[in-house]
Parts: structure tokens; C-alpha cells; sequence
């Protein structure tokens, strides 16, 4: 059994066979997914999805790159929804460096608030981090969000920026880059870090893992990702699946 941690079924581009995909995905042993909600649009779609499927759970929150667009109202819109027992964490949230569409200033102000939020609701919170790990790490520090940790999401840092995290009560979760062929840190995050630490995601419909790189990715593909893991580590798929499924529960207290 595996668990795809991030995914986004709630995208437009599974608009025509959203079905087809989650069929896909059981068949493949993706006995569950959380689906990721980041603005107005797609928090909608997540909630809509869990009531329909027993076997999704959300996680709601505010990405980054659109943080220049949430309002105070936005936040308790999420708090609201957050009350539903199939929401099981707070995000994606974070910093992202690389689009520039919102300040530098209010990401950082729609990311306090939002592991400020995670704290009062006792979720994990997950973290979106492109080209900004300094940041990321320090406000994480700054905010204790130690007290309710979390999920780095798609995490591409280094061996230590992922042992920092890990001792705020942090997962590493890998994605499709780490069977990318030079993906050298994915690589040695997924080999170094203790299985105990880590989580599988596929982050679709973006970032398909190899050979699919460069197509659609959909959640029958996350065990594509563990095998990788599996491979770097030598050991089986099996315990990879095992251990980061137990991962997963754990920190979305899901049964």
C-alpha cells in the first residue's frame, strides 16, 4: 500500500478523466491521497473531493506565489473548513523566490499567520519552498513551528537542511526529481535520511518522475518514487511503502 502525500486532483488538467486517474492509482496500490488545496478555487474543489471519495483527505491552506491575493477573510475561510475531519493539515504555505508575483514581505506575512494557524488547530503544516531555504528555516525557528511540525514538500535541499527540519518535528517528503537522473541532493537526501524521517508524494500533475518526465504526472506513479528510494537505499519496495505509509498516517492522524 502506498500513500501519495501531495497531490492535486483538484487541478484543471484532470477536468476530463479524474476518474480514470483514481482507478489508475488504486490499481497500482494508492489506497490513499491527500489532496492539496492553495487559493479559493482549488480549496473548493479539495473539500468537494473528500466528500466523494472515502479514501481522499485534504490539506487547505495558501500558496506563496499567490499570497499577494489572501485576505483576513481567506484565513478564517480555512480555519472554517479546517474543522472537517477529513482536512488533516495546513498548506501548501511557504516561500517561493522564483515566481515573482508576490513580495518577499507578504509571503512572509501569509506564511506566519498560516503556521500560526497550523499551531491553534494542532495540524501539520506544509511547506512549499523554492530558492528560499534560508528563509524558510528561520521563520520556522522563529514561529516554534516545531510545537506542531509538518511536511517539507518536494524537499530538493541538502542532507543538513533536511536534518534542521527534521529536528523541528519535520517529514522530508520526495517526490518524481528524485529518480531524475542528476537530481544529485534528492538523491542523497533519499540515501542519508532515515526511512523514519521520510514520505513519498508525486506533486502531480506536476513533476513526473522517470521515464515520464515531461508528462502529466498522476498518483499511480508514486510508486515509481519509492522504488527509487528503495534503490539508493537497498532494501525492498515493500518496506518503503511500509514505513512511509505508517509515516503518513502518523502525521495526518488518519487510520
Amino acid at each position: 500500500m502506498f500513500i501519495d502525500t501531495h497531490v492535486h486532483l483538484n487541478a484543471d488538467q484532470y477536468e476530463e478523466d479524474l476518474q480514470e486517474v483514481i482507478e489508475r492509482a488504486l490499481e497500482k496500490g494508492v489506497e490513499k491521497m491527500v489532496v492539496v488545496g492553495f487559493d479559493r478555487k482549488t480549496i473548493e474543489r479539495a473539500m468537494a473531493l473528500i466528500e466523494q471519495y472515502d479514501f481522499l483527505y485534504a490539506v487547505i491552506g495558501w500558496h506563496p506565489v499567490d499570497a499577494i491575493d489572501c485576505t483576513d477573510e481567506d484565513l478564517l475561510w480555512i480555519e472554517q473548513l479546517a474543522a472537517h475531519k477529513k482536512v488533516v493539515g495546513i498548506g501548501e504555505t511557504g516561500l517561493d523566490y522564483y515566481w515573482d508575483k508576490s513580495p518577499k514581505e507578504v509571503q512572509e506575512k501569509w506564511f506566519r499567520k498560516q503556521i500560526q494557524l497550523a499551531k491553534k488547530l494542532a495540524l501539520p503544516i506544509i511547506i512549499h519552498n523554492r530558492d528560499a531555504t534560508g528563509d524558510v528555516v528561520r521563520i520556522l525557528q522563529e514561529e516554534d513551528a516545531a510545537a506542531t511540525g509538518g511536511i517539507m514538500h518536494c524537499f530538493g535541499g541538502s542532507i543538513e537542511t533536511a536534518r534542521e527540519c527534521i529536528a523541528m518535528n519535520f517529514m522530508i517528503s520526495l517526490g518524481g526529481p528524485v529518480t531524475f537522473k542528476n537530481a544529485r541532493m534528492p538523491k542523497e537526501v533519499a540515501t542519508e535520511i532515515e526511512l523514519a524521517h521520510l514520505l513519498i508524494e508525486t506533486d502531480a500533475p506536476y513533476l513526473a518522475p522517470h521515464p515520464y518526465r515531461g508528462k502529466r504526472n498522476e498518483p499511480s506513479l508514486v510508486p515509481l518514487v519509492a522504488e527509487e528510494i528503495a534503490r539508493l537505499k537497498g532494501i525492498s519496495v515493500d518496506e518503503v511503502a511500509l514505513e512511509t505509509t505508517n509515516n503518513a498516517k502518523k502525521i495526518f492522524k488518519i487510520n
